[in-house]
């Protein structure tokens, strides 16, 4: 059995492993104009690929976060198709990673709406996921209001896919929220979570939940945020991290445009889940 001491010292197993990897969480502050993000982007990706990450993730909304909800309806694109989807698709291929856009606006069955869609791409620059934005945000607090459902439409597949990195799980933003979804992802070794949570919820809850989100499923999760003031008014509660699957923070970033990198290691986390089998306990038939 570990001891706390063990469990936390992830650096000793680091040493003896050799399947370890490095991953990155990009934080951005996206405004209106399609182009200035992506070229924000671009820094930030090529700035996390210096430093040897091989799995890199972008927030939700990095690619707009416009003036009105409606905006990103005018950049939706279609599947396969388009100026963001070409972006990543160019990008994990000249630099040879895997690169995540943590949300990209996509057509929809109804053309007042889109799907808020993160894909995935593998390092020959193919589309390996898509997942579309399941639970939708809605907000009305101290002067605030959200309603991603007026322009979004829903989701209704959970997605999971393999990739060297282990078997990932697909979410975005206010899933978080909803730890059922999780525990549909069977055998998940990372979960990613891109995400725009407000200053206002993100400061009350966004720490406790991708904790408890990466403790409840003994699994690594990537959570990249937007973080800062929008040229649309907009305060984002940033604070991207990266958190082990006891719930440790390898790393985060508080505010601002920036890269939270940090090593998974494979045999860390089977030595946890052989010490602390929660997984292999459940038993859902009960309920």
């Amino acid at each position: 059995m570990l001891n706390d001491t063990t469990i936390h010292d992830q650096s000793v197993i680091e040493k003896e492993s050799g399947n370890s990897f490095r991953v990155a969480a990009i934080q951005m502050a996206s405004g209106p104009s399609v182009s200035a993000n992506l070229e924000e982007a671009m820094r930030l990706i090529e700035d996390a690929a210096a430093q040897n990450a091989k799995l890199v993730v972008l927030p939700e909304y990095f690619c707009i976060l416009g003036m009105r909800d409606t905006d990103k309806l005018d950049v939706m694109e279609r599947p396969g198709d388009g100026q963001i989807q070409s972006f990543l698709s160019e990008t994990a291929r000249r630099l040879g990673i895997w690169l995540v856009g943590g949300s990209v606006p996509l057509e929809s069955p109804d053309p007042g709406k889109i799907y808020n869609s993160c894909l995935v791409y593998a390092d020959d620059g193919q589309q390996v996921a898509r997942y579309d934005k399941i639970h939708l945000f809605g907000l009305k607090l101290r002067g605030e209001q959200y309603a991603e459902e007026k322009t979004i439409y829903a989701g209704d597949k959970v997605v999971t896919f393999d990739s060297p990195f282990g078997r990932i799980g697909l979410s975005i933003c206010y899933d978080l929220r909803f730890p059922e979804l999780y525990r549909m992802m069977e055998n998940i070794d990372i979960i990613l979570a891109p995400s725009a949570f407000t200053a206002i919820t993100g400061k009350a809850h966004w720490e406790f939940l991708v904790r408890a989100r990466a403790i409840e499923n003994l699994a690594y999760i990537i959570a990249p945020a937007q973080g800062g003031y929008h040229v649309n008014g907009r305060e984002t509660n940033g604070d991207s991290m990266i958190v082990d699957p006891w719930g440790g923070i390898m790393g985060r970033l508080p505010r601002g445009a920036g890269v939270v990198v940090a090593t998974l290691d494979p045999v860390y986390q089977a030595s946890l889940r052989a010490s602390l089998p929660a997984l292999e306990h459940r038993s859902l038939h009960n309920y």
